[in-house]
């Protein structure tokens, strides 16, 4: 905390706090797979749970080694320990059940050992390029911009919502690049296999950190936050979500910014974006009913879905660039009031009760915004 506040403030630096974010990460994990497997009854564990347990006390080599592993000390991503210690006793390669990012299984695996060669290869492209895009980018498009006084005066609010939009756009490719270059490095060490294919093709994604097609193209704001920083998503959800009996929702955003660190920025990201997942579980739950009538109408409520879900992450991880509570603040002067009120509007437009009713009334868009012009104005 002395660091941050007296000789870093308001400004990030890659330092020893990167690897203790990641052993934190390996470290509470062990403890809770360790209580799994030792003291919970099988009955009470879910499959994931299950598969993740450990059944007895790894010994201290075990324990360094999954956690100071050159691998991943210094950019990660984690990993289960049974997943390291099956790559290293050479089993990673028998049929396994593996818990995917949406919770689910998969399992059917030959016993090979498939090269990585290529999957190596293609990341480390992706790298380059990424790399290549936020070194051409950065500079051009300057997120300080945003609370520039003279830029917020001159510019129509639709003009600064696109360029918040591009200059988001122009910083996530620096996380591409650090976490698929980890990913291929694990990779290229033989570790990270995760089955075959449907074509027999051997999956390298066990330990990816995102997937960035689905990331531009995400529709909602899970959807973005399932594809971004995956490992991360599942230690909180494995450690928080799925264990704590109060609001797991709100608990996770706040753990995840205690993970982060101490600057206010990350604090005033993670509080806004459980108001935003409130909000984008309201306008699934209450206003897509209306647009599965027809591919049409699909098609429009994806194309609205996701514009409003990249200017709404744009907007939300603002503070978390700016660090700094000041420039936070300025921000949210500028264009706080306006992003609110709509994304609060939309999220109480219609109630759960309400949306029961008008269900069985109306079977399309047209209907729908008839009904609630009626009824909000």
């Amino acid at each position: 905390i002395h660091e941050f506040y007296v000789f870093d403030y308001g400004m990030y630096s890659a330092d020893f706090t990167g690897p203790m974010m990641v052993i934190t990460q390996k470290i509470t994990s062990l403890a809770f797979e360790i209580h799994d497997g030792l003291t919970k009854p099988e009955g009470q564990l879910s499959p994931g749970q299950k598969y993740l347990a450990i059944r007895r006390m790894p010994s201290l080599l075990e324990y360094l080694s999954y956690n100071c592993n050159f691998m991943g000390i210094l950019a990660g991503p984690t990993c289960s320990y049974n997943d390291y210690m099956a790559f290293i006793e050479g089993t990673c390669y028998q049929p396994r059940h593996q818990e995917n990012a949406n919770g689910k299984e998969n399992g059917k695996c030959k016993q090979s050992e498939p090269s990585p060669k290529d999957d190596v290869i293609s990341k480390l492209c992706t790298c380059a390029i990424s790399l290549a895009i936020y070194l051409s980018l950065c500079k051009l498009i300057p997120v300080e911009r945003c609370i520039d006084e003279d830029f917020s005066s001159s510019t129509p609010l639709y003009l600064q919502v696109i360029y918040l939009y591009l200059a988001m756009l122009a910083l996530r490719p620096k996380y591409y690049f650090v976490w698929t270059l980890a990913d291929a490095i694990n990779n290229a060490a033989g570790f990270g296999f995760n089955g075959y294919n449907k074509d027999g093709s051997p999956r390298w994604d066990l330990i990816s950190n995102l997937r960035i097609l689905d990331i531009e193209f995400a529709t909602s704001f899970k959807l973005f936050l399932d594809n971004w920083n995956i490992q991360t998503a599942l230690w909180l959800k494995r450690v928080c979500y799925e264990r704590c009996p109060i609001n797991p929702t709100a608990a996770t955003f706040l753990l995840s910014a205690m993970w982060h660190g101490v600057y206010p920025g990350y604090y005033l990201t993670f509080v806004t974006g459980i108001g935003m997942t409130m909000a984008a579980r309201a306008v699934r739950h209450n206003i897509r009913p209306y647009f599965l009538v027809s591919d049409t109408y699909k098609c429009i409520y994806d194309v609205i879905t996701w514009a409003s879900t990249q200017v709404a992450i744009s907007y939300t991880v603002v503070p978390f660039v700016l660090l700094a509570v000041g420039p936070s603040l300025k921000f949210y002067r500028y264009v706080s009031l306006t992003v609110c009120t709509v994304f609060m509007f939309i999220s109480v437009f219609t109630t759960e009760s309400e949306c029961t009713v008008v269900e069985k009334s109306f079977c399309s868009p047209h209907a729908f915004v008839i009904y609630c012009i009626k009824n909000h104005s």
